[in-house]
């Protein structure tokens, strides 16, 4: 069965575009806002907004898994081996293909149309997972067995990681030989070559020539950010509470200091993306950021009522951050991974690699210290300043505040580490190029963006019984799941199979059911249709609440009578303390991410005061937030 698939838009000159149900062909870039491209009938030209031009709807592929979850691990290592191979042809131009295709053919062992093939597949989806091997209906899904990657493991870190230089064949051997020892089914040499090829060229360099080779290679010049020599090239994200107090909408009393999390692009020092809550920082911040950062943000900023341009979008090469956890073992990880986005941790220690974000941190606390009821810096800055009295912004205020001071001051004042140029100008300069520079052209347009947030949503995997699904003592329905109900896996005839549901920790009233005959999301509510949306942290307080209390059988009935208690009691307190009236602030944003992921919503953009979840962890697995300093009424 193919597949449909809409394809990036890829805004280069002699590409071809849809516009208005027309054909045109791009002509030239004119600014980050438009192009000028031909009726491909009429012959006639015009400029265009690229915010205007439609996506292509094409069929792709027969049998290949359109959901990251679906693909085996096996297939995965392999679609990016095959990814690491084609991607140094697909940075060339494309006038020394030819000499790297020939090259890459030879060094690795495949075909001239082998990969031919594969750089055609790449450049239709932008998707590593295109490149997955097209799975038999005959072929069940094959994992290593974890005695089997066990010495895998071992023999790569001994023979190959060593300064042996063994090939990846002679570690095959050993591995084999290993394996029929212990009557262990042997692996394919292919899934070895996999493991190998997940390992950084510069691990390789260290382990296999030393130290002082590793260095020599891989050691920047001091004082400059090594491979930051372009746009989106490397962004740098990090997180700090912000310098000022905000207030309640309905008492405008104070409620607490609200986190930022940026993301800055080191080569124009533009802010790439960012977001501003009251949520504990971590991967749902950070998720959000790179949620703003790569979409377009015209619809942003009509939320905003800005109209100065904000035209910085596109995937990002590298994210640098100061602690990778929020990656590690995460579907954020794997998601970075299939939009070829590479999440680094930055090295300690080593000043060419940081200061950007930190001096950009400190420039707008400065401004911030201007805004009624900041905090200053420290203790002795602030003096007798009292900050929750003269607390006057409310979160959304401030969002707006914020959003004005970055696109229309920051991005146009002269920037000290710009040689004095605006940020919007360097990153101008650096994709369209000037006469003493070329630039490196326009990102591609995310074109899905439904697909493209879903990617980044955390999931479990459920079956489906008489009653629906269940995910932690909460009950969801719908009709559509009647086919599915005690379906057995087309795999294992001995289990029932599990099915992939994505939700939004902010609200967690609906499912998003992975439909895998077509492939597409389907939307299931709450069994009891009458029950109020919750988010992650409303129902882990509840949970906690009910076994303090001493249940030891938790049930949805007894979650929601627990958290219209504890609701009361916020009402009651919310004018007395500073916790209430953040779960109020916390709560209104969370009823707003339903309208963030919708899919009747695909259009708009990242909404400031909207923030899905991407918790990557078990869903029970940080601690609880909410309510823990209010005290029950007696």
């Amino acid at each position: 069965m193919s597949k449909t698939f809409k394809k990036p838009i890829q805004l280069l000159p002699g590409n071809t575009i849809n516009y208005k149900k027309n054909q045109y062909v791009i002509t030239n870039i004119l600014d980050l806002e438009s192009v000028l491209a031909k009726n491909i009938e009429t012959k006639q030209s015009q400029r265009i907004l690229v915010q205007d031009i439609t996506p292509e709807t094409i069929e792709v592929g027969k049998n290949l898994p359109n959901n990251l979850e679906l693909i085996n691990d096996d297939d995965w290592l392999e679609a990016n081996r095959r990814f690491q191979i084609i991607k140094p042809i697909l940075d060339a131009g494309r006038g020394q293909r030819v000499n790297q295709v020939k090259s890459a053919a030879k060094s690795n062992g495949i075909s001239l149309a082998t990969l031919y093939r594969w750089i055609a597949i790449y450049e239709i989806e932008r998707r590593v997972s295109a490149l997955v091997r097209p799975t038999r209906k005959d072929k069940g899904s094959k994992r290593t067995e974890p005695k089997v990657e066990e010495i895998i493991q071992k023999h790569i870190k001994k023979s190959f990681l060593s300064d042996q230089r063994l090939t990846p064949v002679d570690v095959w051997e050993k591995i084999k030989s290993d394996c029929r020892d212990l009557e262990l089914p042997i692996p394919h040499v292919n899934t070895v070559r996999n493991r190998i090829g997940l390992i950084s060229d510069e691990e390789k360099t260290l382990k296999r020539l030393g130290k002082d080779a590793a260095r020599d290679k891989y050691k920047p010049t001091l004082g400059h950010f090594p491979g930051a020599d372009f746009p989106l090239a490397v962004v740098q994200i990090d997180h700090t509470p912000m310098d000022i107090i905000i207030v309640d909408e309905e008492y405008r009393l104070p409620i607490s200091r609200p986190n930022l999390t940026m993301g800055i692009d080191v080569f124009s020092k533009v802010i790439h993306g960012y977001c501003i809550g009251l949520d504990p920082i971590g991967a749902l911040s950070t998720g959000l950021c790179i949620s703003h950062a790569i979409l377009p943000k015209e619809t942003w900023l009509a939320t905003m009522d800005i109209t100065t341009p904000y035209p910085v979008w596109g995937k990002m090469r590298v994210i640098h951050t100061d602690n990778a956890k929020e990656f590690k073992g995460t579907m954020l990880e794997q998601a970075c991974k299939e939009h070829d986005i590479s999440p680094e941790k930055r090295p300690k220690g080593q000043p060419q690699y940081g200061g950007h974000i930190e001096r950009s941190f400190r420039t707008f606390m400065k401004k911030v210290h201007t805004v009624p009821g900041t905090t200053r810096s420290n203790v002795q800055d602030k003096g007798e300043y009292d900050s929750e009295g003269k607390a006057c912004m409310t979160l959304s205020a401030l969002e707006n505040w914020f959003a004005i001071f970055v696109v229309e001051y920051y991005h146009q004042k002269p920037h000290k580490g710009n040689n004095n140029i605006p940020p919007i100008v360097a990153y101008e300069r650096g994709i369209l190029g000037n006469d003493k520079q070329p630039g490196i052209g326009l990102p591609d347009r995310i074109a899905d963006e439904y697909k493209f947030k879903l990617d980044f949503m955390p999931f479990e995997m459920r079956t489906v019984q008489e009653y629906g699904i269940v995910i932690d003592e909460l009950h969801y329905y719908h009709e559509s799941l009647q086919r599915w109900i005690n379906a057995m896996d087309p795999k294992d005839i001995k289990r029932k199979r599990k099915f992939i549901c994505r939700y939004d920790s902010r609200n967690l009233s609906k499912l998003y059911f992975y439909e895998p005959d077509t492939e597409i999301y389907i939307e299931i509510p709450f069994r009891d249709i009458t029950r109020p949306p919750i988010s992650i942290w409303e129902l882990r307080a509840a949970k906690k609440k009910l076994k303090d209390e001493g249940f030891t059988e938790i049930n949805e009935d007894l979650i929601f009578n627990a958290l219209k208690k504890m609701d009361a009691i916020v009402e009651v307190e919310k004018n007395k303390t500073k916790t209430a009236r953040k779960m109020q602030a916390r709560k209104k944003g969370w009823g707003k991410a339903e309208a963030h992921i919708s899919k009747n919503n695909i259009n708009t953009q990242f909404d400031a005061d909207i923030t899905k979840s991407l918790v990557m962890d078990d869903i029970f697995s940080e601690p609880i937030l909410p309510f823990d300093d209010i005290e029950e009424a007696v």
